[in-house]
């Protein structure tokens, strides 16, 4: 089989073509195109809602008549209190993006780490690390974050504290969704991490005297920079789909209310008996709509970081 042509330069020099970005190349494909186009139009919503649809309404400024259908005043009808859903809704999308944000960060940053300094490491410390991320990957993960919940909440209560403009009560759900959810990445960036720690650019690194803290920052950090992306994407859908879970069943925060939590509201107040629809159909295509993107988005970083496996369908 013959190789690829090469464009040639000026006076005959041989030019190698640039690979596009990682962002480019999503963005060339269909399924990435349309889940790049979905999750840009709920960032806008979660970071303007005030302008978009006002303050997040409470019992005091709601408005509207209670449980009123949609309308022209109110285009996604009203709750019990007589609040705007379209309002409620807007505004729960900052809160849900915000923690499947912030628990993402958390869960990468813990798995990515334990992942290359256990695999590079080895030994005794690879075993215990690999011994903990079992544990948390036999261990049915929304059971586990209702007792870290409870636990949690007990240490730092459910005061009215707020980091980043987050009530500590959603801060609590962050750090469990991090703790359960992090065995998974550690395992995929330690598996890859033994691979490259084999690499000759490796040896020479050890060859010239850099440590071990040098060659993972600068050698094996570098390498793995586009999985820990591509682990991130799933990751965040997973963390939405968490959060809203343990908003449902209760662990929410009605003063910051997710999607999550108006799903809670819905069941609580009874509106699939009383037939309104209004209230828990916004907040469930949200999510719906939100995990699809991101699964579009997983796909098309798997057929862009793995060829092979795309040329086999």
């Amino acid at each position: 089989m013959t190789a690829p042509a090469v464009p040639a330069g000026a006076g005959g020099v041989v030019v190698a073509r640039r690979q596009p970005g990682l962002l480019r190349q999503i963005l060339r494909r269909p399924d990435g195109l349309a889940g790049a186009a979905i999750l840009l139009v709920f960032t806008v919503l979660a970071v303007i809602p005030d302008i978009l649809t006002g303050p997040l309404q409470t019992a005091i400024t709601a408005t509207g008549p209670r449980l009123a259908p949609p309308s022209v005043e109110f285009p996604l009808g009203t709750d019990e209190l007589g609040r705007s859903m379209l309002n409620l809704t807007v505004h729960a999308t900052r809160i849900s993006m915000v923690i499947g944000l912030l628990a993402t960060l958390v869960t990468v940053l813990i798995g990515a780490v334990l992942g290359i300094v256990s695999g590079y490491v080895g030994g005794r410390f690879d075993a215990l690390v690999m011994r903990i991320a079992d544990f948390f990957l036999v261990i049915p993960t929304f059971v586990l974050a209702i007792i870290l919940t409870a636990i949690i909440r007990d240490v730092l209560g459910t005061g009215s504290r707020e980091i980043f403009g987050i009530r500590l009560s959603l801060i609590t759900i962050v750090v469990v969704i991090g703790i359960t959810s992090w065995s998974s990445t550690a395992r995929i960036i330690r598996s890859q991490t033994l691979s490259l720690k084999e690499r000759a650019f490796v040896d020479r690194a050890r060859v010239v005297g850099a440590g071990a803290g040098h060659i993972m920052r600068r050698h094996i950090l570098p390498n793995v920079t586009n999985l820990i992306v591509a682990n991130a994407v799933l990751t965040f859908a997973g963390a939405i789909l968490t959060e809203t879970t343990l908003s449902f069943v209760g662990l929410g925060d009605p003063f910051q209310p997710s999607w999550g939590q108006l799903l809670d509201a819905a069941r609580t107040v009874g509106a699939p008996g009383l037939g309104a629809w209004w209230y828990f159909m916004p907040a469930g295509v949200g999510i719906v709509l939100v995990v699809f993107a991101f699964t579009l988005l997983g796909s098309a970083l798997d057929a862009i970081l793995n060829p092979k496996l795309q040329s086999r369908r």
